[in-house]
C-alpha cells in the first residue's frame, strides 16, 4: 500500500501564530502517526515560485493523511495558521510502480 504524504510550503509573517499552530498542530500528527520528512532548512529554488518554509510529512497512506487535515484537531490548528501567513499544502498518495532501471 502507497504511503500519504503532506507537501506544505509556508511564508510566516506572524511568529506568535505560527508558533500556536506548531503547539497545536502536534496534537493531530501524533494521533494519525505523521512523520516528518522535511521539516524547513536551507533549500535551492530550481524553478517557479516557491515559500521560505517548506515541509513533507508521510502517513501510513492517503487516507491517513486526507483523516488528519479533516480531524477536529487539525482544523483547530489551521486556524492559527490563516493568521500565521501565506500557506499552501497538497495531499498526495505516493507512488509503489515500477522505477526507472527496473
Amino acid at each position: 500500500m502507497a504511503k500519504g504524504y503532506w507537501i506544505a510550503r509556508v511564508d510566516v509573517e506572524n511568529d506568535e501564530e505560527y508558533a500556536k499552530y506548531r503547539g497545536l498542530n502536534a496534537v493531530a500528527f501524533a494521533k494519525y502517526g505523521a512523520k516528518f520528512l522535511v521539516r524547513g532548512g536551507e533549500y535551492k529554488l530550481a524553478r517557479g515560485e516557491g515559500r521560505k518554509h517548506n515541509v513533507v510529512i508521510e502517513f501510513k497512506d492517503e487516507a491517513t493523511a486526507r483523516a488528519c487535515y479533516a480531524s477536529p484537531e487539525y482544523q483547530e490548528a489551521i486556524k492559527h495558521l490563516a493568521q500565521a501567513g501565506q500557506s499552501d499544502l497538497v495531499i498526495i498518495g505516493g507512488y509503489d510502480g515500477s522505477q526507472p532501471g527496473e
